[in-house]
């Protein structure tokens, strides 16, 4: 249980406050947008890590995306309480995230099957990690933000295409698991 991959995983999690706290502040913004990206920068590290050493373990596979859905939600709620971030485009995220995370619980307290990640669904929670808040940056009035606000729209249309064609895949995993 006790890895490297696993302590990055609850690592980033510990961080979570730190970045909503530096966000909060117009003085401190561009320190909370900087650890924000460097925590989401781990979710890629951890996973090669893992990999790499032989390390993945069931505690890894429950920590990482919890870390990611964990990091992603604080994030955006910090977002659209500061105006950096329209809430309709955070609902489009969190809401499908709900919808996965209460079905994975019920899966859990049935005893029903684990379903895998994906690699779509990793890619869209890379896109996303990244394009969300290109778009908060653009909107905080930091450099380069036209660009920035170009980029985080790109990316978050792809990230949202790609996250909803990530939960279709999970519930057809599912329902072929349920057959099995």
């Amino acid at each position: 249980m006790l890895t490297v991959p696993n302590a990055l995983s609850a690592f980033r999690i510990l961080l979570i406050p730190a970045f909503v706290v530096l966000l909060v502040s117009d003085d401190t913004r561009l320190a909370g947008f900087l650890l924000l990206g460097a925590v989401v920068s781990t979710d890629w590290v951890d996973g090669v890590v893992a990999r790499r050493t032989g390390q993945v373990t069931e505690v890894g596979k429950l920590l990482d995306p919890l870390a990611d859905r964990l990091a992603m939600g604080a994030a955006l709620v910090t977002f659209v309480a500061l105006d950096l971030f329209p809430l309709w485009a955070a609902l489009v995220i969190l809401v499908r995230d709900a919808v996965v995370l209460a079905a994975a619980v019920w899966l859990w307290l049935t005893g029903g099957p684990r379903i895998e990640v994906r690699p779509i669904g990793k890619y869209a929670t890379f896109t996303l990690m990244w394009g969300a808040p290109a778009i908060a940056w653009s909107n905080a009035g930091l450099p380069f933000e036209d660009f920035v606000a170009v980029f985080g729209w790109l990316w978050f249309g792809v990230g949202t295409v790609e996250y909803y064609a990530a939960a279709v895949a999970y519930a057809r995993d599912l329902r072929t698991a349920r057959r099995s």
